[in-house]
């Protein structure tokens, strides 16, 4: 509206000007407002923990046309909803075995993963898998196995619990990913998947920097080794 005005006074004055004999005088030109970025939907901290601010994701969500899903994105979100989950339980039962920080505070940010997930299933009206299932239970059997095999492979040692940290950071990558490319014109289910990557990958480097001070050496398994070097040898992502 604002331009339509601003056009409008334009084209009235030229015509007021060339009735009085001042033809020659140049329009004033207007210039359109600068584009603003989005707030970040996701906060960063200095240690990389990357957490969901789901006021911010509302809004943003809102703001975007709600579509039609594909059994493709119905089951990824399904799966998503859960593998986050998952991330948090692990790390929960790792911080009660070593007391380490590192799995306290990225078990917090997983928290918010999983919810922003849980955003999008609401809004689809999207039976939630977890529903009142407790720490540790999960509908997806395939993802109940591989929580109970890494809590039990975390608990031998420090160290292997770092590894298991930074196999799930890769495995979330490597998943999420692949949703991605099944994502259909929802442009909802884009913006948390992006944000979750964003989450993953700086968790990788958290975990990446606590296995070389104690001393360990990971090699990935769902990522490429070069996929996995130029992530964790670059800077945090901020929101």
């Amino acid at each position: 509206m604002i331009r339509r005005l601003g056009l409008g006074f334009i084209l009235s004055g030229a015509m007021f000007l060339t009735a009085c004999g001042g033809g020659r005088s140049s329009a004033p030109v207007v210039t359109p407002p600068a584009a603003t970025d989005p707030d970040p939907v996701v906060t960063v901290d200095d240690d990389g923990n990357t957490s969901f601010d789901a006021t911010t994701l509302a809004a943003q969500l809102d703001a975007l046309p709600l579509g039609e899903l594909t059994l493709e994105e119905t089951d990824g979100l399904l799966l998503m909803r859960e593998e986050e989950k998952l991330a948090r339980d692990v790390y929960l039962a790792l911080y009660d075995i070593h007391g380490l920080n590192i799995f306290n505070n990225i078990s917090s940010s997983e928290q918010t993963h999983t919810e922003a997930v849980l955003t999008l299933l609401e809004r689809y009206s999207l039976a939630d898998p977890v529903g009142e299932n407790t720490i540790g239970v999960f509908e997806n059997v395939d993802l109940q196995q591989l929580h109970d095999a890494l809590v039990a492979q975390g608990t031998n040692s420090l160290l292997e619990a770092l590894y298991v940290g930074a196999e799930i950071e890769e495995l979330d990558i490597a998943d999420i990913e692949n949703l991605k490319l099944q994502v259909v014109d929802n442009d909802d289910i884009i913006l948390v998947y992006d944000n979750l990557l964003k989450g993953s990958r700086n968790h990788l480097r958290s975990f990446h920097r606590q296995v070389e001070s104690n001393g360990g050496s990971y090699t990935p398994s769902h990522i490429a080794q070069e996929q996995y070097d130029e992530i964790v040898n670059s800077d945090m992502e901020r929101g």
